[in-house]
């Protein structure tokens, strides 16, 4: 490559990001997109309204209702309807789950005898009608044990710890996997309308008349952005550990060596839908249908890729977002590095990316009219 030129074309793209505004995008769009989903989504179901029938009034119902009131996850009532109206509580969407404690739940407790509680959850939503059910059965078993301490005759004991992220924070397991997501979507959309929009304007005829080689166009117009960009890899490993408190374990070079290997993932996926793009719009369409949706979908985000089955399961490993987001949450969460030889291995798989998807833009890149 010829240095002199590149690095003319250089100065003449970043001169462009500035006068077209584009510049404010760069750093704008992840930020909004780590904040907006970063307090968006939850995965942990609090305040669930729950309708509680205790048809027993004894010692033991009131201190298992008493165990309702005070958890943080429902906003528990004790009601005496019967059991079709607390139905419809639930229908009109005025009630997120019943508890009806039997008659005689005391006294079949006290002789040893097996009782029966019901439970009606919402499940119109499956997976918040899942945690709530998940909860109820928690807060049930975890009354059972103090209610009746000789139920279990001491034969069963057990010493639960939860590894990686202690607290349950939902912070901690959503934002690693945003910043993998917001890396994907900016640069590419970014990225995306670097050779199209010469395209429109009619100024990519000045590539074609120059002898400028291909190679060096494509790096022109990538350089700028990757530079740009690689800043917004500390901006969010600052909102992250600063503004949600997520711990960070891990190495920071691995952080900082894995995410510059993504970005330029991330870019080349953009250049290529520019070059084979007609019209701006059309590109950033098409970006965002090939980044976003898979981005959430693939990233771990809203399932672990260990529980997908089928399709799904080979589908995640065709996208990068699926191979750095394993490494983000190791930095984050983990911190085992690269003594894991998965670690390794995404790392390659990262950098193998960039090369394979900017060779395929710079053999589709034409150097002339059709």
């Amino acid at each position: 490559m010829r240095i002199g030129i590149l690095k003319a074309y250089i100065l003449k793209e970043m001169n462009e990001l500035v006068r077209s505004r584009l510049i404010i995008m760069v750093y704008l769009l992840p930020t909004m997109l780590l904040l907006l989903f970063g307090y968006g989504i939850r995965m942990e179901v609090t305040h669930a309204r729950i309708a509680i029938i205790d048809n027993d009034q004894s010692h033991l119902s009131n201190l298992l209702t008493s165990k309702f009131e005070h958890s943080k996850y429902f906003d528990a009532t004790t009601t005496f309807m019967d059991e079709g109206e607390a139905l419809r509580k639930i229908k009109q969407a005025q009630s997120d789950a019943i508890i009806i404690i039997p008659a005689a739940f005391e006294k079949r407790l006290l002789k040893g005898q097996t009782t029966q509680i019901g439970i009606y959850v919402d499940a119109a939503f499956p997976s918040r009608g899942s945690t709530m059910e998940s909860y109820v059965q928690g807060v049930i078993l975890n009354a059972a044990s103090g209610l009746i301490p000789n139920a279990t005759n001491g034969s069963i004991v057990i010493n639960q710890r939860t590894l990686f992220n202690q607290a349950m924070r939902d912070e901690d397991a959503i934002v690693p996997g945003l910043i993998g997501l917001v890396l994907l979507v900016a640069p590419a959309i970014i990225a995306a309308l670097l050779i199209v929009k010469e395209k429109e304007r009619g100024t990519i005829f000045n590539f074609y008349a120059s002898p400028l080689t291909k190679a060096e166009f494509i790096a022109a117009k990538l350089i700028p952005v990757f530079l740009l960009h690689s800043l917004n890899i500390f901006i969010l490993l600052l909102w992250a550990l600063y503004l949600f408190e997520v711990p960070f374990r891990g190495s920071f070079w691995l952080y900082w060596v894995a995410s510059e290997f993504y970005i330029l993932v991330s870019i080349s996926i953009g250049i290529l839908i520019s070059v084979i793009t007609k019209t701006q719009i059309v590109a950033v369409v098409l970006t965002v249908m090939v980044t976003i949706i898979p981005g959430f979908m693939y990233s771990g985000i809203i399932m672990p890729i260990s529980s997908m089955v089928g399709m799904s399961r080979y589908e995640a490993h065709v996208f990068p977002v699926m191979y750095y987001n394993h490494i983000l949450y190791d930095v984050f969460l983990v911190g085992e590095g690269l003594a894991s030889e998965k670690t390794q291995l995404y790392l390659v798989i990262l950098a193998l990316y960039g090369v394979i998807l900017l060779g395929l833009g710079a053999l589709w890149l034409r150097k002339e009219i059709k």
